[in-house]
């Protein structure tokens, strides 16, 4: 998969750009504030109708515009695809491909993939688990666009059931707490399910990558699914046995305790992903190199994984990877990157750009070719 060209219309700072982008590397090089990121944003925007750092459009519109626009061509899966989006700071985006309107998101996303990390990837490895949760939908939904509305049934139901726990004044079990009981299950088992196929995916390309990032051998990084019901090894085949029981079995053990806090204990909104190097927890114990080489090498998984699953890798976008890394590890990713599809970089000085790559440099809401 790959993007030919992106044109950019009063999106963030950049008034008007336009990059006629190579198969390989592309690096995006400038001083920090200038935009690059931003550039990068909008590439993955185009490929996922969605952006990997805000969750409303609204600051994705230039200041001063009602609009910001988006066109690219890209060649994914046998054909060509003509992509043309809207961003509006208010009401409903405009979308086409190939001059028809695209009415869901997954509608696209079917058709062209994109992975992007950050700086802000650092909160997976670091912060509290809703991040990696956050981070395995993401991977679902990288991986298999017409499941991506696992997650977000499963939500609904939670919201409704905690509702439901929140108003209850109190006196035996509350009205209807059962059938949500059924639904909460129902969808929970779905995405537990998909959770765990989805880190299986990656789990031990994410070992290999992280190995190739810091040269170290054995087991350097492990990761783990760790659902709220169930084990890993219970949820890694399509129909894992005995999970929905076990569902039920720990919402009874944990009912009186749920009417006392009027929440909902038990479920994938109290799962995690375990990330341990050299058999400690990343969370407490990793570097800030260990755990800058942890992020890179989950998403470089992730685009491994789509690789195998579509037979073409996706759109591979990286916001200063180096940065965060030290001379030796900067030279094995460097040379890690090669071969792997089209990717766009953005650092911030020439020092960081691989060998080989086409240039781009970015100052204030311009390029230069």
């Amino acid at each position: 998969m790959r993007l030919n060209w992106v044109e950019v219309r009063d999106f963030r700072n950049h008034a008007e750009v336009s990059l006629e982008l190579e198969r390989g590397l592309t690096a995006l090089v400038g001083p920090n504030g200038r935009g690059k990121t931003n550039l990068l944003e909008a590439a993955h925007y185009l490929c996922t109708l969605s952006s990997p750092r805000v969750s409303t459009d609204l600051p994705l519109v230039r200041q001063g515009a009602t609009s910001a626009f988006l066109r690219g061509e890209a060649e994914a899966l046998g054909a060509k695809l003509l992509i043309e989006v809207e961003v509006r700071s208010s009401g409903q985006n405009r979308v086409q491909v190939n001059r028809s309107s695209v009415r869901r998101k997954r509608d696209l996303r079917k058709q062209i993939r994109s992975v992007f990390s950050g700086p802000d990837d650092l909160r997976v490895v670091h912060g509290d688990p809703d991040e990696r949760r956050r981070f395995m939908d993401e991977a679902v939904r990288t991986l298999w666009p017409l499941r991506e509305d696992t997650a977000s049934k499963y939500e609904r139901a939670l919201r409704q059931r905690n509702r439901l726990l929140k108003d209850w004044e109190g006196g035996g079990t509350p009205s209807g707490l059962e059938a949500w009981d059924l639904e909460l299950v129902e969808h929970g088992v779905a995405l537990t399910q998909v959770r765990g196929q989805a880190v299986e995916r990656i789990r031990e390309q994410t070992a290999d990558e992280f190995r190739t990032l810091s040269g170290q051998g054995g087991d350097a990084l492990v990761v783990t699914y760790l659902p709220s019901v169930g084990s890993s090894g219970l949820v890694l085949g399509e129909d894992p046995p005995g999970l929905a029981d076990a569902f039920r079995a720990r919402l009874a053990e944990r009912r009186s305790d749920e009417l006392l806090r009027r929440t909902t204990l038990v479920g994938p909104h109290r799962d995690d992903l375990g990330l341990h190097v050299q058999g400690l927890a990343a969370r407490g114990f990793a570097s800030h190199g260990e755990a800058w080489g942890a992020m890179i090498a989950l998403r470089l998984a992730l685009a491994r994984a789509v690789e195998r699953e579509l037979g073409e890798p996706p759109v591979v976008l990286l916001d200063d990877p180096f940065s965060g890394l030290d001379p030796d590890r900067r030279r094995r990713l460097a040379k890690a990157l090669d071969g792997r599809g089209q990717l766009l970089i953005a650092v911030p000085d020439e020092d960081h750009v691989p060998e080989g790559a086409q240039v781009f440099r970015v100052r204030e809401g311009a390029v230069d070719g």
